[in-house]
């Protein structure tokens, strides 16, 4: 029989109960709470889960909506490069799975902790577009989740007489431009804890973009810089990696490789045409060079967003304007986002 234990009953006006103090639910494990003969209207405090639960006359279910981690991984799209310029950057890369690294050496990121019912927001950023004849390649744009956002890429610098431009700053900076008679020319500047710097340029060549795992490389003579390396995630349940520089344009000698994790290659004059970044990894397109295949630079590629999560924990709801894909990898779920931008709510 249940017991009802007050110090004092007092009239209240209106139709309403009033307690002057804390109401003390009864608590029961959630093995004990399965156990109960309940009907409609129930409610108790599982101390298992440490949330209220009530009975609807069928099932026991969470007064209140309990919060949930969820990992993720977040890229910017990649910076582009630019007619006889230095590759572009990739896009900032932030990471929290697995305790891997993020972007420019920086540690592992704190999971989020998301609330059932509440919406948050997902955008993809796109890759810088590929450049002319102009001062820089374009940087790419940023990608967000939630309460986290990485930086675009920066563009390639472009040509200069004598010194070629300095490399836009980004999530990873591009390479350093082209230089007619002297240099360097120095590479933008990465985000803390999401990309590198990019390489310089010199006479005749330029410069790598940074990738999010390693500086792009220096200019040497005739030969561009090739693109900073990306860095890899498990986060799908394999290995990928992402986010490499784009490789450095040549007027002479060789156009550079892109950074492992899709950078795209440098072009050089009256030789093979460089690439764009590779889509949906935010790396950094190639530079151009002067004349013959690939005069102007080359694309940066979109970015991309990952969430995983306990599969027991939520259910996922993907608002329009989004383009996501889910699996499953043992007992979580992970959703990639390769375009758009809205929101996504959890029950």
């Amino acid at each position: 029989m249940s017991t009802l234990e007050t110090n004092a009953i007092g009239k209240y006006s209106g139709n309403n109960v009033s307690v002057d103090d804390a109401l003390n639910l009864k608590s029961y494990t959630t093995t004990q709470m399965n156990a109960l003969t309940a009907t409609a209207g129930d409610i108790i405090f599982n101390s298992t889960n440490g949330v209220p639960y009530f009975h609807n006359g069928t099932a026991w279910g969470e007064l209140a909506p309990q919060p949930f981690a969820a990992n993720y991984l977040v890229i910017a799209g990649g910076g582009s490069g630019v007619m006889l310029s230095g590759g572009g950057g990739a896009g900032g890369y932030r990471a929290s799975y697995n305790s891997e690294t993020s972007g420019g050496g920086g540690s592992s990121e704190t999971e989020l902790t998301l609330t059932p019912g509440n919406s948050y927001t997902v955008t993809i950023g796109a890759g810088g577009a590929a450049a002319g004849n102009v001062d820089n390649g374009n940087n790419g744009s940023n990608s967000i989740f939630g309460s986290v956002t990485s930086t675009g890429g920066g563009g390639g610098g472009g040509y200069g007489n004598p010194t070629g431009k300095t490399g836009s700053a980004g999530g990873s900076g591009g390479g350093g431009g082209y230089c007619q008679s002297s240099g360097p020319s120095s590479g933008g500047a990465g985000t803390s804890s999401q990309g590198y710097a990019g390489g310089q340029g010199t006479v005749g060549s330029s410069g790598g973009g940074g990738g999010a795992g390693a500086i792009g490389s220096n200019a040497s003579g005739g030969t561009a810089g090739s693109g900073g390396t990306g860095v890899a995630s498990t986060i799908t349940g394999s290995s990928v990696t992402r986010a490499g520089g784009g490789g450095g344009g040549s007027e002479s000698g060789s156009g550079a490789s892109g950074g492992t994790g899709g950078g795209g290659t440098g072009a050089t004059r009256g030789g093979a045409a460089g690439s764009a970044g590779t889509v949906n990894t935010g790396s950094g397109g190639g530079g151009g060079e002067g004349a013959g295949a690939g005069t102007n630079g080359y694309a940066g590629g979109s970015g991309t967003v990952l969430i995983r999560y306990a599969t027991a924990d939520a259910t996922i709801t993907v608002g329009a304007g989004l383009t996501s894909s889910s699996a499953t990898d043992g007992s979580d779920t992970v959703v990639t986002f390769t375009a758009g931008t809205g929101t996504v709510s959890f029950a």
